[in-house]
């Protein structure tokens, strides 16, 4: 399939698509005519990628769940090196929830409860004799 169907099936655009050709994530063959093709192998390794960048892996990361793609395996996420990637990018996670939390609770510190007021406005039937 050329470019612009692999973006349409993949839901990303040909422009991602050669960049992710540049960071060799996506190897294009090219046909006489010098288009680009690709075919369903490719498709697989582009959802890889998008859904590990949905999840917040930056691109660089998703190179060993690609290479195990290109290995023959089921999933990317099959092979030690993508493992070790998931392992740190899940304390990476750790880390910003431990992080949110703390934020959390020095936020929830600072607003405890309202503050008394210094003074109160009264209606003028409760208030001195003179007022009414």
């Amino acid at each position: 399939m050329r470019i612009g169907e692999l973006g349409r099936r993949a839901g990303v655009s040909p422009r991602a698509l050669r960049h992710y050709e540049e960071l060799g994530l996506l190897a294009a063959r090219r046909r006489a005519n010098g288009y680009r093709d690709y075919d369903e192998g490719d498709l697989r390794v582009v959802a890889e990628i998008r859904s590990l960048v949905d999840l917040g892996f930056a691109l660089e990361e998703t190179r060993p769940f690609v290479e195990c793609l290109r290995a023959g395996n089921a999933t990317g996420a099959s092979c030690p090196d993508s493992r070790a990637v998931q392992r740190r990018k899940l304390a990476e996670v750790d880390e910003w929830l431990a992080r949110l939390q703390t934020v959390r609770d020095e936020l929830a510190d600072r607003l405890g409860d309202p503050p008394t007021p210094r003074c109160s406005i009264t209606s003028v039937a409760s208030g001195p004799e003179e007022f009414r």
